[in-house]
């Protein structure tokens, strides 16, 4: 018998260990709801439930979609929150104009989605590193919300003018949860099974074997980029609408998080890659956390203490037991 076949008694075979492997973070994830259920009041409730929904995980998981295919493509997008802001901005400016709502949410895909061509040339055209062109269009973005909003001021929306789209649905789902839901499954299935997702991972796995093997890298790294300024700018939009006022930079609150997901819902693919139902139950795991964390008393501060240190638990646990495994 050849040493690579060769199982000791007893022993777990290397694909077994791997599924066991990507139920860390599911596992952790059970864990948190049987404690916050039990130390939280209200937890259980289906308003708190609807509330981390509709509230917190909806924008977070179109960002952390769109950062999905940077991410995979061996990449990272630092200014998703100008493309999310630039949207909200030119949406709220639309409605106060009197535009009509289809129109003015043309407008801001429009917008968002030029944040996306502009690092698109910067990154395809140019050859500029991912992490410097987006880091630049993020010091660029922000500069220029400053311009258009004397400085920072909030931008307010006209009285009537604002839409309320999370009251649209349809047999009962909210519109941004059905939102939600198409922007996954479009990105899902074509990272999964698409030919533009089989390119989009061997440029982020082997980018010169990609080159080499007849893959347009610019062109797949252009679509890339836009793609993630689409889904920010639906994000933009969903925000707009569900506040009074478009608030300067405010989508910068979501990038630090939106990579956090990423990288947490790596641990459910056996290769370690980046991939869409992972992403979103890391979004799912980090919304849960906070609002748990919130409702037992535990301030802001110590709630990021605590965050932190779940995805680094959960995240070293994979890590290092892949590396053990692979070892043994």
């Amino acid at each position: 018998m050849s040493e690579s076949t060769l199982t000791l008694p007893g022993a777990v075979p290397t694909a077994e260990r791997g599924r066991w492997l990507r139920l860390v973070l599911p596992a952790v994830f059970l864990a948190l709801l049987v404690f916050f259920a039990v130390s939280a009041p209200g937890f259980l409730s289906w308003g708190n439930f609807n509330s981390v929904l509709l509230n917190n995980f909806v924008l977070l998981a179109i960002v952390a979609t769109g950062m999905t295919l940077a991410i995979s493509a061996g990449g990272i997008d630092l200014s998703v929150g100008v493309a999310l802001d630039l949207a909200a901005l030119t949406f709220v400016s639309a409605l106060n104009a009197g535009i009509a709502l289809p129109l003015a949410i043309a407008l801001a895909i429009l917008a968002g989605g030029l944040t996306g061509a502009f690092n698109a040339v910067l990154i395809a055209g140019l050859r500029i590193s991912p992490f410097l062109a987006t880091l630049g269009t993020l010091f660029i973005g922000t500069s220029v919300q400053q311009l258009l909003s004397d400085g920072g001021q909030p931008i307010y929306v006209a009285n009537g003018a604002r839409p309320e789209l999370a009251s649209y649905g349809v047999v009962g789902i909210p519109l941004p949860l059905l939102v939600v839901a198409g922007l996954a499954l479009a990105y899902g299935v074509t990272l999964a099974k698409g030919r533009l997702g089989r390119q989009v991972l061997a440029l982020g796995e082997q980018p010169e074997v990609a080159r080499y093997s007849g893959v347009a890298v610019q062109r797949v790294t252009a679509v890339v980029f836009i793609a993630v300024a689409l889904a920010c700018s639906l994000a933009g939009i969903l925000l707009a609408s569900t506040v009074n006022a478009y608030v300067p930079m405010s989508g910068n609150a979501f990038l630090i998080n939106a990579i956090g997901a990423v990288f947490i819902g790596t641990t459910l693919h056996r290769q370690g890659r980046a991939n869409i139902p992972g992403t979103l139950l890391g979004v799912l795991f980090l919304n849960i956390t906070a609002n748990g964390l919130l409702l037992i008393g535990w301030n802001f501060y110590w709630q990021q203490v605590a965050t932190g240190a779940l995805i680094l638990l959960v995240l070293s646990f994979s890590y290092l037991g892949k590396r053990v495994f692979k070892g043994a």
